[in-house]
């Protein structure tokens, strides 16, 4: 990788950090947030995967 893209990268990541990790409410709120949609996203693939499985059963 080029040393200019990954320093971006960094960066964007450093600051993406800053933001979130500002405040107390803002990380609890991510973190919240994540969850809600990554347990509504994994029980949606759990859902959909069990149907196929089982269809015409």
């Amino acid at each position: 990788m080029d040393s200019t893209a990954r320093r971006r990268g960094e960066a964007l990541l450093e600051g993406l950090y800053r933001v979130v990790m500002r405040r107390n409410s803002v990380y609890v709120t991510f973190v919240v947030l994540g969850a809600s949609i990554g347990e509504r996203v994994v029980d949606y693939g759990i859902y959909k995967l069990w149907e196929y499985n089982n269809m015409g059963v």
